[in-house]
């Protein structure tokens, strides 16, 4: 059995890896000064970004719940995996061949890794059926739909047999087990024995926001087939509906760089949208668009402002009109603006590309309408807008939705909207929102204190990015306060202290060693931050890659999180090489703090000895020195 990974393996694949390009993988990230980016934090929601990255370092850290760590932590903290199972993953990204030590503990592994690769071998087998002639049904599906043997193979779509095992017989030849296949969700247990999941179906795979397959969606072909018209796979250890979304691993990209992102209801309409140019389109997988789906699009996103736009699609039938009233009970999550789309005549982005063409399509999203407008239409409807009573009702529906509105610069034209959509004075519809908002006011007013803060609230009880203020500390905490760079005291000493930690965690392997050195072994006065400094005056090599996140693991507690801060807060400049600069004039500046602190005590002494005594020739002697010195730093600046 093989052993552990060897340490230098481990190392030299976190050295080959960028940790920017694996996180931003999952979160939009954006420029946040020199070598730092930024992004909303996956492992907790939040409106402004406070989840910095810091790829030269290979380190992150979130300023607003603590989370921290490299590459490794990284992956197994979002994806749930082992550290080897993390090693492993991104050794197989860059190509290199790990070396284990024989005799060593065995890795250790949860099985994660083969249900990725059962699943993908079996998106493999899939495709490669479509060609099949028994596959005949599924290519004419496609190809009643728009869509050629590009298209299939641009989205993986395959073929599952018809029969018992197939699939099965397939993967249990490359040596995957019945357990296995059956926890992928790739198999079922009847009454007459394991067989194929999915039979006799066109199938599209479903992948991660990475591009790995994790699941399956399968739609009936034949008559016969007495199961539902669309089947997924079941919930897996990697599969879980209700946080994946079909299309984003194609979709991401664009997403991000445009802010924008389109929902639609169904495979082929996914395939409809990008085909037709419409590249940032993403579906649910066999369950409503959720809370959970909401928080992977922001981060994705990078969602933090209303600049960003999130379209729906939906059919104008009564389940469209449940689907978009259940959305819009979301809608307040995204700081994006929230449209809706609906085709003409009630088709579906498939169904309008192939009666329309693309540009229909394309045309679908420029015709959207806001959120707000749609679902104000859809509370009227139920009213009787030609009598008083009817009128009356329906202001009392609607006037909440317009008090929702977030932006104040657009209430007041929805307040007009309703009005006019009503028929009524713009003065009682104006009072009636009045009345809603303070009214939904004073039930927020009335929520628990210690609830699950939805997105901002966090950053209004404890501050831009801070925690939220609970009423009662969890048991076994610390009740003082975490030292954090926002609790560091305001004073000339400390912002020194601070910045010069910062610039040596960051840039201090390109400084001059000697001046470094030096200054690392100059005491802070500061406490928090002398606890930081006396960690990095051991480090035994300051030029070694990844060095300083490993330094900040070593920061004794409750110093650590203050550690990883400095390590990835902005530093103030605008290029690496201005950062280095200004890393060594810090360097020097305390380093001259330190011979100035050495003068006035030397100075204080020399009043207390005989001038011609040993001693205070002594003191004169080092004064002199100190003068010098002072003067060889000063000039190196």
């Amino acid at each position: 059995m093989a052993g552990r990974i060897r340490q230098a393996d481990v190392e030299e694949v976190k050295a080959r890896t960028n940790i920017g390009d694996i996180i931003g993988e999952r979160v939009a990230l954006k420029s946040a000064g020199v070598g730092s980016l930024k992004g909303l934090c996956p492992f907790h929601d939040e409106r402004s970004p406070s989840f910095h990255v810091r790829p030269q370092v290979g380190f992150y850290h979130c300023f607003g719940c603590g989370e921290s760590g490299d590459v490794y932590t990284f992956l197994r903290k979002m994806d749930h995996v082992s550290f080897t199972e993390a090693v492993e993953r991104l050794a197989g990204r860059i190509g290199y061949a790990l070396h284990y030590e024989d005799g060593g503990a065995a890795p250790e592994t949860t099985g994660r890794s083969r249900l990725y690769a059962a699943n993908a071998a079996a998106g493999d087998y899939f495709r490669s059926q479509l060609v099949t002639p028994d596959a005949a049904a599924a290519r004419t599906f496609l190809g009643e739909r728009g869509f050629d043997a590009g298209a299939a193979a641009h989205f993986g779509v395959g073929y599952a047999p018809r029969g018992w095992s197939h699939l099965m017989d397939h993967l249990t030849a490359q040596g995957f087990s019945r357990e296995e296949l059956t926890t992928a969700g790739l198999v079922s247990q009847g009454q007459r024995g394991v067989y194929d999941r999915f039979r006799g179906r066109l199938v599209w795979p479903i992948r991660d926001v990475t591009g790995q397959v994790i699941g399956f969606g399968a739609r009936k072909l034949y008559e016969d087939d007495g199961g539902p018209k669309y089947l997924n796979t079941p919930e897996t250890p990697i599969y879980r509906k209700a946080q994946v979304l079909y299309g984003l691993d194609l979709a991401k990209r664009d997403i991000s760089r445009d802010h924008r992102v389109v929902v639609v209801e169904g495979y082929t309409d996914v395939m409809a949208c990008h085909l037709a140019g419409v590249t940032t389109a993403v579906a649910t997988c066999g369950t409503a668009f959720g809370t959970d789906h909401i928080t992977v699009l922001r981060r994705v996103m990078g969602d933090d402002s209303a600049a960003g736009e999130v379209v729906f699609t939906f059919d104008p039938d009564a389940a469209g009109q449940k689907a978009a009233l259940r959305a819009f009970g979301d809608e307040k999550r995204f700081a994006a603006q929230t449209y809706v789309a609906v085709a003409p005549e009630g088709l579906d982005p498939c169904d309008l590309r192939m009666t329309k063409g693309d540009a229909a399509v394309r045309a679908l999203m420029d015709h959207k309408a806001p959120m707000f407008e749609f679902v104000i239409d859809q509370r009227l409807a139920g009213f009787d807008l030609a009598s008083v009573e009817g009128r009356a009702g329906a202001l009392g529906a609607a006037a909440p939705i317009v008090a929702e509105i977030r932006d104040p610069a657009l209430r007041p034209g929805y307040t007009r909207v309703l009005a006019r959509r009503l028929g009524l004075d713009l003065g009682e519809v104006s009072a009636a929102v009045e009345r809603a908002a303070r009214g939904a006011a004073r039930d927020h007013a009335a929520e628990p204190r210690n609830k699950n803060p939805r997105d901002g609230d966090a950053d209004r009880a404890g501050g831009r990015g801070g925690r939220p203020v609970e009423d009662h500390p969890p048991a076994g905490e610390d009740h003082q306060v975490r030292p954090s760079v926002a609790t560091l005291p305001r004073t000339a000493d400390a912002a020194l202290e601070r910045d010069a930690l910062t610039g040596f965690l960051q840039f201090g392997h390109r400084i001059d060693a000697a001046l470094r050195t030096r200054a690392l072994a100059q005491p802070f006065r500061v406490p928090a931050l002398e606890a930081v400094r006396q960690t990095l005056a051991v480090v035994p090599d300051l030029d070694r890659m990844g060095w300083a996140a490993d330094a900040v693991s070593e920061v004794r507690e409750p110093y650590r999180s203050l550690a990883a801060e400095l390590l990835t807060r902005a530093f103030p400049a605008l290029t690496d090489d201005a950062a280095v600069a200004s890393t060594a004039d810090l360097a020097r500046r305390v380093v001259l703090r330190g011979i100035e602190e050495e003068k006035r005590e030397l100075l204080r002494a020399i009043q207390r000895v005989a001038p011609d005594s040993e001693e205070g020739r002594a003191v004169r002697l080092r004064l002199r020195e100190l003068d010098h010195d002072r003067q060889v730093v000063t000039a190196e600046s």
